[in-house]
């Protein structure tokens, strides 16, 4: 029997951002996208499926409190020429829930970097797309 308190609930979440915790942080999203080619069999008039690779890409949501993203990207891209690679821990443990999540996501280069973004009246918040190599389990439900 399903329980509602057994659900996972997104407040909880935490992301730490080479060991450290990224504490404005409003939403983080990390998914798998597969890219497959198709399988055509003699016999069958239906198409199969196959995996070739996978292409992990995210997204960081933070309200804007500091420069924190500038200072780790913009002069070693914009300056140095180069590809500054990082480590994010997503993590989510709901005290009211039955389990939690950890992983680990690795070799993280970001997408863009938004240097300015505000409107009068308005709260800024920064959000940073991102693709990544691999990734670890470190605990799950």
């Amino acid at each position: 029997m399903s329980n509602a308190r057994n659900v996972i609930n997104g407040t909880h979440g935490k992301v730490f951002f080479d060991d450290d915790e990224v504490m404005q942080l409003k939403a983080f999203q990390t998914k798998d996208e597969y890219k497959k080619e198709e399988v055509q069999c003699c016999g069958k008039m239906s198409i199969g499926y196959k995996v070739v690779a996978v292409d992990g890409k995210g997204s960081l949501k933070t309200n804007k409190v500091d420069s924190m993203l500038i200072k780790k990207l913009a002069l070693r891209v914009r300056k140095d020429g180069k590809t500054p690679t990082f480590t994010l821990v997503g993590s989510l443990a709901d005290p009211d829930a039955l389990g939690a999540e950890r992983i680990a996501f690795y070799n993280v280069v970001f997408d863009d970097l938004t240097l300015f973004d505000f409107e009068n009246a308005k709260n800024g918040e920064i959000e940073a797309p991102f693709t990544y190599e691999d990734l670890d389990l470190l605990d799950t439900i």
